[in-house]
């Protein structure tokens, strides 16, 4: 049995966020066969240039980012909703890894999206703006969609991965996404 790889991308960059928490949920909840790898490093990226991604070119960052999200059979992206849409640094690593265009990292690629916001409307409009986008560079979206509302008062001071319920959707919505890299790969 060969062991699917998942790159999680993270929206927001505080350390204690509830939606690195809920990647370091699905790197927990995984199932046998399956690896969940937060990509480290999102801040660190220049914003998306083309006179900088010209062939030959080393930049710092985006490199190791298009390496990780090649090597990945798929990506789950985890956002917050900064003013009502997806925040810059996952927007960034979307257009970096959607080029060059047409042969971009994400092409192909099953991606799901799972959000989360203090909100009772758990960041859906980021949530949407971030499946628009990755659709659009290319990915291909599974059928699969999480949105968490009120997520201080649902957890509190608790770990996502401590929640039955949501550590279950995780794992759920993780199995679809490896359900999906079978197919690409038939």
């Amino acid at each position: 049995m060969s062991q699917t790889r998942v790159l999680a991308l993270v929206g927001s960059l505080r350390t204690g966020s509830v939606n690195r928490q809920l990647a370091e949920t699905a790197v927990s909840v995984a199932a046998d066969g399956t690896s969940v790898t937060l990509f480290e490093g999102l801040g660190d990226l220049p914003f998306y240039n083309e006179d900088i991604d010209v062939p030959g070119a080393t930049i710092a960052g985006v490199d190791e980012l298009r390496a990780a999200a090649a090597q990945a059979d798929a990506l789950l992206l985890v956002t917050p909703e900064y003013n009502g849409t997806i925040p810059a640094v996952l927007k960034n690593a979307i257009d970096w890894i959607s080029r060059p265009y047409g042969a971009g990292a994400v092409k192909d690629k099953p991606v799901a999206v799972v959000s989360a916001s203090p909100s009772p409307n758990g960041a859906k409009w980021a949530h949407d703006d971030t499946r628009k986008a990755l659709g659009i560079a290319g990915g291909k979206l599974v059928d699969a969609e999480l949105s968490i509302g009120s997520t201080i008062t649902k957890f509190g001071e608790a770990h996502p991965r401590d929640n039955a319920e949501i550590a279950g959707q995780i794992a759920e919505l993780l199995a679809t996404l490896v359900a999906a890299t079978e197919l690409v790969d038939a």
